[in-house]
């Protein structure tokens, strides 16, 4: 492999950027092993396996091993990472506690640990979990190593989950430990009540949160100690349930009460803790520096009962979600249900590995491990409509086809602990895809029989991407040869972070070590989904799976019942229809290009050029093939004869830049026109009720009214949006097209090259 053929595999199948002879040359000098071969400059296969085989060439996009997203929104518009009763090693009734199960959370990004605090001897508070077997650590060794560990990983705030069951005079041993040992790090400023949303993890920074109760505010202490009163209700985090049994006022009366000093209750600021009452009474009454703690079936049924109410719920506050009572095994339950909701701390038990630690693992690796990942703008938008129970695609989002080619492995060991027979095992690989219901879908690969060295397996898969942000991929090795485990790695990654082009991917063992050599060679590339590429049925023969055949109507407008407003979403709907068949018209002209020149979809333009370049100049009768520039995009230029099947895939090579060209010129006209009516629409918001009132809505239709306007308020936002980056997609288009016209000799003049980028 030469430099320029290296060069042209970065760019066209690896899709990196801004690759140079120089940078190949290093490449070639840094990973060809024999002498000759550097000093000739080329790449010979196992110079070019160790190359597939670095970090380079690692399916994890660097960019995300760092934290690069926005840190300055309120801290309920981001999920974050969030453990269950950390200082539990094992079960939850019997097994062991220690210091471990905080260094271990900590380790592993976690920004809201847990603890349950008891009165120790002599007083020396400790954490335990109360009435059950499981074993007692000091509180002061469990603050010295949250203090020691608080921000190895991470600098955005650790929330401190404190459940507090100690006496008055060792709470106040408890305070003077914690600012003691957490310094200038604990977080005492008062509420800045004139706030309306909480503050960002950057204010935050490297600061300690303490979440508990709090005496009231602005109310009289009960004695002159300063200590009071405060209901022990948000440790029944069942009780959304329960109201449906019990009026309020038994509720009330049955409660269980315990004082608090005034020393522990003013170290309680942005995080207090409050009963979940329902959906409605918190919208009310709810402040946003209070913070509910629920179950998981607690959230399953508000997720099942109210989705959207509970997405808008979530955008103004923080609500954590713990496992049910009844895991005394320390299970976990899904994540991935309850991100679908928007709800932004999903506690899960750490010591527990498994599908759902994969998943809540690999999902904060996205923002650099910080712990804190920022929610789709779709769930955090003022208005804007979201259901988690959503089956089709989403307003105003592009949806995304993920092509995965599943190549070979590399050194599988055998399951641990299996009773597989032999030594050698019968692999597969399972590929997962986790999102909201319309992205979930799985696909299996042949069976390759007693290979564990290197297995073929060469099959292809399609996944449907509705809500890409959202999404994750896992890739699970099993044996279909064994008795008792199959398990023999996984990787789980999000979707976000996916690179294109040929990858390995190193897989981990089900408590998250790496497996020493053990990969996966894979392919992957994304694409934009049309609507014709989804209608279309696979090519008979093909390997591909489709996974899912929804309809795509995220872009339509609805009824709203209110004349005024219908007639501003029918004049806005014009205006998509012409975005929509801008973009649609672009790639179905790019994708027809790529057909007619016997390549894929999926196929970097680059290759394209390449692949137009030798048909072209192979052709005897040609005289002459030269790209030049034409008001500064790419023409091609063709003297002497042609024949058919030549002149077709010029014809699709102008169509291509005809669209483009249409795309870059006409998008900004149309962006402004959204704006206007987005923002005409936005001015009956605060009057909306009244309006669907005097149009003689009420009840369900009121309601439908208040979420069809959501709706189409996003629809507007997110196809302004869409145009934007067409926009970007079809000046990378043309760069790409003036590029690779030089590499392959089609344009002589560089200088044009440097001309088109300013596009």
């Amino acid at each position: 492999m030469t430099v320029d053929d290296l060069m042209l595999f970065l760019e066209a199948e690896q899709g990196v950027k801004d690759v140079t002879k120089e940078k190949c040359r290093l490449l070639i000098e840094n990973f060809e092993p024999s002498k000759e071969g550097r000093e000739k400059g080329k790449l010979g296969i196992d110079g070019f396996t160790s190359y597939l085989l670095s970090e380079d060439c690692d399916i994890f996009h660097p960019m995300h091993r760092q934290v690069c997203q926005d840190m300055t929104e309120p801290l309920p518009h981001y999920f974050i990472a969030a453990s269950h009763n950390t200082f539990l090693l094992e079960d939850q009734l019997k097994g062991p506690a220690g210091i471990e199960g905080f260094m271990r959370a900590l380790q592993s990004g976690c920004r809201c640990i847990e603890l349950h605090c008891w009165d120790g001897s002599e007083n020396d508070p400790i954490v335990f979990h109360g009435h059950t077997l499981t074993s007692k650590i000091s509180f002061k060794d469990v603050i010295e190593t949250i203090n020691e560990y608080a921000f190895c990983i991470s600098e955005y705030p650790l929330i401190l989950l404190l459940q507090n069951r100690c006496s008055v005079t060792q709470q106040r041993i408890m305070v003077q430990i914690m600012k003691k040992v957490f310094g200038e790090k604990l977080y005492l400023k008062p509420v800045d009540e004139s706030l309306e949303r909480l503050p960002s993890p950057e204010f935050f920074k490297r600061k300690i949160l303490i979440r508990s109760k709090k005496l009231p505010r602005g109310a009289d202490v009960q004695n002159e100690n300063g200590e009071g009163e405060v209901s022990d209700d948000d440790n029944n985090s069942d009780s959304y349930r329960k109201q449906q049994h019990n009026c309020h006022s038994n509720r009330r009366e049955s409660m269980k009460r315990y004082t608090l000093c005034k020393e522990l209750s003013e170290l309680i600021t942005y995080c207090e803790a409050v009963r979940f009452e329902d959906i409605q009474v918190a919208q009310k009454n709810q402040k946003f520096f209070e913070m509910c703690s629920i179950s998981e079936s607690a959230a399953a049924k508000l997720a099942h009962a109210c989705p959207e109410e509970f997405v808008n719920y979530n955008k103004r506050f923080l609500t954590r979600v713990h496992p049910n009572k009844n895991r005394v095994d320390s299970s976990n339950f899904s994540p991935q249900d309850m991100w679908n909701c928007g709800c932004s701390m999903v506690a899960l038990n750490y010591q527990t590995p498994g599908l759902m630690m994969d998943l809540n693992l690999g999902f904060y690796m996205q923002n650099g491990g910080c712990g804190y990942v920022l929610k789709p703008a779709i769930m955090s938008e003022e208005i804007s409509y979201f259901s988690a129970n959503i089956k089709g695609s989403l307003p105003g989002i592009s949806p995304q086809t993920l092509h995965i080619k599943v190549i070979s492995g590399q050194e599988f060991p055998k399951p641990k602990g299996s009773g597989a027979k032999g030594d050698v095992i019968d692999p597969y690989v399972l590929v997962e895809t986790f999102g909201i219901p319309a992205d979930c879908a799985e696909c299996r690969t042949k069976t390759v029989a007693t290979n564990s060295f290197n297995p073929i397996f060469d099959e292809s898969f399609e996944f449907y991407i509705n809500l890409p942000e959202l999404a994750m991929v896992r890739f699970v090795v099993l044996d279909d040869e064994y008795i008792g485990d199959d398990f023999i790695g996984q990787y789980t990654i999000p979707f976000i972070c996916l690179q294109t082009g040929y990858r390995h991917l190193r897989l981990l063992s089900n408590t998250g070590e790496q497996l020493d050599g053990s990969t996966l060679f894979v392919h992957i590339a994304v694409t934009n989904t049309s609507e014709a590429e989804q209608a279309k049925a696979p090519k008979r023969g093909s390997t591909v799976r489709r996974t899912n055949k929804h309809l795509r109507e995220g872009n339509c407008l609805k009824q709203i019942g209110v004349k005024s407003l219908d007639d501003l979403f029918k004049v806005a709907g014009t205006v998509l229809k012409e975005g929509r068949e801008l973009r649609i018209n672009s790639e179905i002209a790019t994708a027809s290009f790529k057909e007619l020149c016997g390549l894929d979809t999926i196929t970097n333009i680059k290759q394209c050029m390449k692949a137009l370049s030798s048909r072209l100049q192979s052709t005897p009768d040609f005289e002459k093939v030269v790209c030049t520039v034409d008001n500064e995009f790419p023409r091609l230029d063709v003297t002497g004869v042609a024949p058919e099947s030549s002149r077709k895939i010029l014809t699709a090579f102008a169509n291509m830049v005809e669209a483009c060209k249409n795309v870059i010129e006409g998008a900004e006209p149309l962006k402004e026109k959204l704006a206007v009516a987005e923002e005409k629409a936005l001015q009956s918001h605060a009057d909306l009720t009244e309006l669907c009132t005097q149009a003689g809505l009420k009840g369900r239709k009121l309601a439908k009214a208040s979420e069809n306007f959501a709706w189409n308020i996003r629809v507007l936002k997110g196809e302004a949006s869409l145009l934007l980056t067409t926009v970007g997609d079809c000046r990378n288009l043309m760069k790409q097209v003036f590029e690779a016209a030089v590499s392959t000799g089609l344009m002589k003049n560089e200088s044009s090259t440097t001309k088109q980028c300013d596009l």
